[in-house]
């Protein structure tokens, strides 16, 4: 029973990988006997996953090696590999139960439902790999997969463009950390992450530091950053489950990459300050870009660029734990807002039309700030003496968060807002500061001691700290006074360049001849 136990968690991508033979075998409308099994499968991976979960609290992490020598192909089911493969496989049910009425009818049915299957096995040995050859071999796996997956309508040029994008950029992804990875083996005379971990509490030579940048360098990639986010936005030419499975889980890759590889990216300063200046910036373009946006997918999309950006930027503070639950956080609601969206058109649409807005002007704005930043101090100053002090990292990123509640406690200091706003909105700030700090605290109780500690702060880092919390704090503050220059001319035109995310997206088309694409069959 406890062999069985032990490899329960490797053996749920075996499952979807038989699963999408046996769908791909028979890629027409409803394969005859088989509608059940895509659910099935993906429910029995569900299965294997919580067991693993239950054999790591049992026996402790497991390790496989599939080949040994300086390209060793290495599983490891530990606490940060358990807890992704749980999610991948919990929203990788959800979607394929979607999928099975979504899906009812269509010409290729089975083709989709074996692609579906065969991209969740990838990415669940994505989560497992321990060795940077495997690591590589998923990632690619995975790439060629979600290629298919969003050529399912191939008739549609949007959709060639947008895979053709795609493909540039994620396999442009590869090619980094394949390079990276072979520099670290040629270095190291490893690949396998345990050892480079260690080699990495010592002194780096250039070349490692060179390797890391790669590291980094494809995970900016993956995770659609600033300025190579357009294929992100487009991808919702594909079906529906494709687009909640790539926003709520595939994109997560590379934010997964930079915490397995965690030792290494603390070794290097720089590596850690390009993450906090790629993901800073990409969290606040694609944030102020996403208020701009009328089609609701569309929105979602532009809310996974400034998300991902946002984890980047965890990563590049050291808050290895946080951006775990990040990870997590992000994939439950963005699976459910993207399967949900037509349900929520709907229900907006039948609501009754609201009254005018509480505009608050810029004395309400100033004191909702103070307000905010008061309430922060205090709930931070009472978990200080809950669960000891926090790093100057952790107090600049709930500065940051705190910065969107000040919008809503805007709207409660409104002129014409009622009493019951006001109360409602200051006691948001209030919950949002304590829930902040208590999963804060949770996170690094059941990753913190798997992942470095957080780096001191030198002089680079306090200088980093301080614009990404100033540069924040000016575009929230921007936000919340917009309804008082909404009606300006000269907003119209901006709201047009920013709606269009600055053109940046027709420049990469350009660059790889994505119109070409589109219009080739």
């Amino acid at each position: 029973m406890s062999a069985i136990l032990s490899l329960s968690g490797f053996t749920a991508p075996l499952i979807l990988f038989a699963g999408a033979a046996l769908m791909l075998a028979r890629p027409g409308r409803r394969p005859n006997g088989l509608s059940w099994l895509p659910e099935t499968a993906a429910l029995l991976a569900l299965a294997l996953a919580s067991l693993g979960l239950v054999q790591l609290a049992v026996g402790g992490p497991t390790l496989i090696s599939l080949w040994n020598g300086p390209l060793a192909l290495v599983l490891r089911f530990d606490a940060i590999s358990a807890t992704m493969s749980l999610l991948v496989a919990f929203i990788g049910w959800v979607v394929m139960r979607y999928s099975r009425s979504y899906m009812d009818g269509e010409a290729r049915e089975g083709r989709f439902h074996g692609l579906m299957l065969g991209t969740l096995g990838a990415v669940l040995v994505l989560m497992q790999a321990a060795s940077l050859p495997l690591l590589v071999l998923a990632f690619v796996a995975v790439g060629v997969a979600l290629r298919q997956l969003l050529l399912y309508y191939p008739q549609r040029p949007a959709a060639r463009r947008a895979a053709t994008k795609f493909a540039f950029v994620w396999h442009g992804g590869d090619a980094a950390l394949a390079l990276g990875a072979a520099i670290l083996i040629a270095t190291f005379g490893t690949g396998d992450l345990a050892a480079l971990a260690e080699a990495a509490s010592g002194v780096l030579p250039l070349a490692a530091h060179l390797a890391i940048a790669l590291v980094v360098l494809a995970a900016a990639l993956k995770t659609a950053s600033f300025p190579v986010h357009g294929w992100l936005t487009e991808v919702m030419e594909a079906p529906t489950p494709v687009s909640a499975l790539l926003h709520a889980g595939i994109i997560n890759a590379g934010g997964f990459l930079l915490i397995r590889t965690a030792d290494l990216v603390q070794a290097s300063s720089g590596a850690l300050a390009s993450l906090v200046m790629i993901g800073g910036l990409t969290a606040l373009f694609g944030g102020v870009v996403m208020l701009t946006q009328s089609a609701v997918k569309t929105a979602l999309a532009w809310s996974t660029v400034a998300q991902m950006g946002f984890m980047l930027l965890q990563c590049g503070l050291g808050l290895w734990a946080l951006a775990l639950l990040h990870i997590i956080a992000h994939s439950m609601y963005k699976a459910h807002a993207f399967l949900s969206s037509g349900g929520a058109i709907r229900a907006v649409d039948a609501l009754r039309r609201p009254g005018p807005v509480a505009v608050p002007r810029i004395g309400a704005v100033l004191k909702s700030f103070a307000l905010a930043i008061l309430l922060y101090g205090i709930v931070a100053t009472a978990f200080a003496f809950i669960s000891g002090a926090k790093s100057a990292q952790a107090l600049a990123l709930g500065t940051m968060l705190i910065f969107g509640v000040a919008y809503l406690v805007a709207q409660g200091l409104a002129d014409a807002a009622p009493a019951a706003l006001t109360q409602r909105t200051a006691l948001a700030s209030l919950g949002a500061a304590a829930a902040y700090f208590s999963f804060q605290h949770a996170a690094e109780v059941i990753w913190g001691p798997h992942l470095p500690a957080v780096p001191v702060p030198g002089a680079l880092e306090w200088a980093l700290l301080v614009l990404a919390v100033l540069s924040f704090g000016l575009v929230a503050f921007a936000q919340t006074l917009f309804p008082l220059w909404a009606q300006h001319p000269a907003t119209a035109g901006l709201r047009v360049h920013i709606a269009n995310g600055l053109y940046l997206n027709a420049l990469l088309d350009r660059l790889i001849g994505g119109f070409r694409a589109a219009k080739s069959s």
